[in-house]
C-alpha cells in the first residue's frame, strides 16, 4: 500500500521498529532519516541539490526562457553551509546502512567533487565513478562552454569490509554478454515519462529517467531489498523498485512532489516475479544435488538419460544414482565411467528427450534453482 507519513502514522505503534515501507515520509531528510531505525537499509539512491549557483536567468537564441532549477530548495549561503548540510544527510544515510549496505549519489561539476570528499571523509569505501552521458544534453546556449553533456555517480560501500550486492552475471547479460563499463548513455527524461502539472510544465525541474534506476537496482539489489530515497521528488526511486519487486522508503519535503509521486506510484504494476531473478554466476548459484530433482518428481525413476550424440544410456534410480554399463554411481562418475573419461560434468553430459528434443538435466537444475531464489526473495 501507497502512503504519505501522515496517513502512516496511525499505525506506527503496531508496526514498532518496522521500516515504513513502500511510504514517502514527509519532512527534512536528515530528520527523517535520524528517526529510522539503524542498520536497516540495503541501498540508497540520493539526487540531492546541486548547489548550480545560478545568478541569473537563461535564455535561447530566439530568446525563449530556459526551463532550468532556480527552486529555492537548491540555493544555499555558501559552501561552507552546503558542505555542512552535505556531511550530516551522508552521515545520517551511513547509519541507516545495513554493514553489507551501499550508496548512489548522482551530481554534477558544481557539487559530485564536494559530495566525493564528504563520502571519503566519513569513510564510505569508494567503488566506482560512473558517467551518465546523456543522448539529448542541453545545449550551451551562450556559446562560452563545452556543452554539459554527462553527470556523475558515485557507488560507494558504507565500509571498506562491506560485501556489496553487484549483479555482475546480470549486467553482462544485459550489455551483450560484455562487461558493463562504468559509462553509460541514456537520454534526459522527457516525453510521456516527464510529469507535467495543469499548466502543462514540468512538474519537477530534475527528474531522472526510469532507465538510469532500473540499471542501478537491478545491478546493485535483490529482490525485496529496501531502498531509500531521500530527496525523492516525483518517485522515479520508487517507481522503478516498486516494478522490479524491491520496497521503497521516500523521503520528500515538497508536498506537491510527493502528491504527484503518489500518483505515479499507483499506476506501477510490478513485473511478474518469475522475470526478477538476476543471471548469476554458476559457481554463485546455490547447490542443487541431482537427487533433489528425483525427490521433487521433475525426473521419475526408471527414466532413460542420453548423452548428445545418443551413444550412452543410463536409467535414474530412486535413490538419485544412475546405473549405465553395468556401473552404478552419481551422474558426474557414470558419465565419466561410460566415456573412459577422468572426469564428466554430468549436468551437461546427460539429456532427456522431451518429445524429440535433447534437453540437458542441467534445465532441471536451474528451474530449481528460480524456485529457491523466490522462496528466499
Amino acid at each position: 500500500m501507497l502512503r504519505t507519513a501522515r496517513q502512516a502514522a496511525r499505525s506506527a505503534a503496531a508496526e514498532g521498529a518496522h521500516l515504513p515501507l513502500d511510504t514517502i515520509l514527509i519532512g527534512d531528510c536528515i530528520e527523517q532519516m535520524n528517526a529510522l531505525p539503524a542498520g536497516s537499509v540495503d541501498l540508497i539512491f540520493a539526487d540531492p541539490p546541486y548547489n548550480l549557483q545560478l545568478e541569473q536567468s537563461l535564455t535561447r537564441p530566439d530568446q525563449s526562457k530556459v526551463d532550468a532549477v532556480d527552486d529555492a530548495w537548491d540555493k544555499f549561503e555558501s559552501f561552507a553551509h552546503y558542505d555542512a548540510f552535505t556531511r550530516a544527510w551522508l552521515a545520517a544515510a551511513r547509519r541507516l546502512l545495513k554493514p553489507d549496505g551501499a550508496l548512489w549519489v548522482i551530481g554534477s561539476y558544481h557539487n559530485i567533487f564536494r559530495v566525493g570528499t564528504a563520502l571519503q571523509d566519513l569513510d564510505y569505501w569508494l567503488l566506482n565513478d560512473v558517467i551518465w552521458r546523456k543522448a539529448n544534453p542541453m545545449p550551451n546556449f551562450r556559446g562560452t562552454r563545452f556543452t554539459n553533456a554527462h553527470e556523475t555517480l558515485i557507488w560507494a560501500a558504507r565500509s571498506q569490509k562491506s560485501r556489496v550486492t553487484f549483479n555482475y552475471e546480470a549486467m553482462k547479460a544485459a550489455n551483450d554478454d560484455t562487461q558493463m563499463r562504468s559509462d553509460w548513455l541514456f537520454p534526459l527524461c522527457t516525453g510521456a515519462e516527464r510529469l507535467k502539472d495543469d499548466a502543462d510544465g514540468k512538474v519537477h525541474p530534475t527528474q531522472k529517467p526510469e532507465a538510469l534506476l532500473h540499471r542501478i537496482l537491478m545491478a546493485t539489489t535483490k529482490l525485496g531489498d529496501v531502498v531509500l530515497d531521500p530527496f525523492f521528488g516525483t518517485g522515479t526511486t520508487g517507481a522503478v523498485a516498486r516494478r522490479l519487486g524491491r520496497r521503497f522508503i521516500g523521503i520528500e519535503r515538497d508536498e506537491v512532489y510527493a502528491a504527484a509521486a503518489l500518483k505515479r506510484l499507483a499506476a506501477i504494476k510490478p513485473a511478474p516475479l518469475e522475470t526478477l531473478t538476476p543471471a548469476t554466476a554458476k559457481r554463485q548459484a546455490p547447490r542443487v544435488a541431482f537427487g533433489v530433482l528425483v525427490e521433487q518428481g521433475l525426473i521419475a525413476p526408471g527414466a532413460e538419460l542420453v548423452d548428445a550424440a545418443r551413444r550412452h544410456t543410463a536409467i535414474v534410480r530412486a535413490d538419485g544414482s544412475l546405473s549405465a554399463g553395468g556401473h552404478v554411481g552419481s551422474i558426474h562418475r557414470v558419465g565419466a565411467l561410460v566415456t573412459g573419461a577422468e572426469a564428466c560434468n554430468g549436468w551437461t553430459f546427460w539429456h532427456q528427450d522431451r518429445d524429440g528434443r535433447l534437453a540437458p538435466i542441467d534445465e532441471l537444475r536451474a528451474r530449481v534453482r528460480a524456485q529457491m531464489a523466490l522462496l528466499s526473495a
